[in-house]
């Protein structure tokens, strides 16, 4: 029988586990860049690395619209910017308060030198006649999404560039939809800004495992 391989070293073709688990924790959240842009031939590869991810049934659910033109940047920066000034109006905010919002929102998502709307689509999911199944299907699809964009995320923290994952695709799609061109079917899930770092990021505390892990008795 063969031996597992020791801690930390390397099985063929794969780095050592110390040196991916090192890799993996070292990621962070970066929402400042660089202006360089980015070889297409790298998001390439993050997208193979997206596509290598688990997913329910493999119906491989995810979609992805990169956007990298500074007019799509600027166009979806103001209409989400729009769409969230209304939102906090509505919620009573200072105006002052929305107007910094809005403002630093719109220099994130234009700073950065690509976008990644994350999107999902049911077109391959399993039909049900009842609502049960119907939602299981759905966040199914979302948990695969969830999966392969995870895969992305390490893919461009191990080329060296720095990301970020905004939710606000989840409360404007239709601002999104009015902007990008994207078939009717994908549902949009996140928006990744992605580039090379301006700065370290912030490391962020984190639970021990202990507070999130129980053993089944």
């Amino acid at each position: 029988m063969t031996e597992a391989p020791a801690r930390g070293d390397a099985a063929p073709g794969r780095p050592s586990a110390d040196a991916f688990h090192g890799m993996m924790r070292s990621r962070r959240s970066i929402r400042s860049y660089r202006p360089d842009a980015i070889p297409f031939e790298m998001l390439e590869r993050l997208f193979a690395s997206a596509a290598a991810a688990p997913s329910a049934h493999n119906r491989q659910p995810w979609r992805y619209v990169v956007i990298d033109e500074a007019h799509a940047k600027q166009a979806l920066a103001r209409a989400m910017g729009r769409r969230l000034a209304d939102d906090r109006r509505r919620d009573g905010d200072a105006e002052d308060a929305i107007t910094r919002d809005v403002a630093r929102s719109f220099a994130r998502i234009t700073g950065a030198p690509a976008l990644i709307l994350v999107c999902l689509t049911l077109e391959h999911a399993d039909a049900y006649p009842d609502a049960a199944r119907s939602r299981a299907e759905f966040l199914m699809s979302v948990q695969s999404t969830a999966m392969a964009t995870q895969n992305l995320l390490l893919g461009a923290h191990a080329e060296g560039l720095a990301a970020c994952w905004m939710c606000a695709p989840l409360f404007c799609p239709d601002v999104m939809r009015s902007v990008l061109a994207f078939p009717a079917q994908w549902q949009p899930q996140g928006l990744i800004m992605l580039g090379w770092p301006a700065d370290g990021g912030r490391e962020r505390p984190r639970r021990a495992v202990s507070e999130f892990v129980m053993r089944a008795r």
